[in-house]
């Protein structure tokens, strides 16, 4: 069956909220996020997301089931402290565009959807006037972690091809309950930047 990627328009978000919904706790709930969510708290936050000015969000179907999505805003309409990140470093908050998450079930990875979510994502970018650069973040977790697999392998080298480098120093937190956790506990988390081209 042929995969389509398109960009979801807010008359759509609505009917495709819960299928996003459950693709998040799905593929989050994998190393290295060990995500336990619900499925309201991620209704709610998909809807909030996609409500922000800018905002888009990206899904990819086979047939009509949703097999991935991702999601992008100006920086300033995410967390505050993702935007406080960058307030010390060279880059203005205020011309970013940040890149959200981007999940994918396992049995579709590998044909080019990733890259697809990015095109979808960095053109939104170029429509959102003084935006300079595009932005990311990911989980830092131990190397040592008792719960990392042996054969994991970073997404590092895929962003690099992308044109992303780690921005070394630059560093956000957010909480989310780990698997087998009782509370939600606060997670840092790693910049990549990209200058929007």
């Amino acid at each position: 069956m042929t995969i389509r990627v398109e960009t979801l328009a807010r008359a759509r978000l609505a009917e495709a909220l819960p299928a996003l919904a459950q693709l998040r706790i799905t593929v989050f709930r994998d190393w290295p996020y060990l995500y336990d969510g619900t499925l309201d708290y991620e209704r709610r936050y998909v809807e909030k997301f996609a409500a922000a000015e800018g905002a888009v969000v990206v899904a990819a179907y086979d047939g009509n089931q949703i097999v991935g999505c991702a999601t992008a805003s100006p920086l300033l309409g995410h967390a505050d402290a993702f935007a406080d990140a960058f307030r010390g470093a060279r880059y203005d908050p205020a011309r970013m565009f940040y890149f959200g998450e981007s999940v994918l079930l396992k049995s579709h990875r590998g044909r080019g959807i990733g890259h697809a979510f990015f095109d979808h994502r960095e053109a939104q970018a170029q429509k959102s006037g003084d935006v300079t650069h595009t932005t990311f973040c990911r989980v830092i977790r131990p190397a040592d972690h008792p719960l990392r697999p042996a054969d994991y392998v970073p997404l590092d080298a895929f962003w690099r091809k992308r044109g992303y480098e780690k921005l070394d120093g630059v560093t956000g937190s957010f909480a989310w309950r780990d698997i087998g956790q009782s509370g939600e506990t606060e997670k840092p988390m790693q910049f990549w930047i990209r200058p929007l081209l």
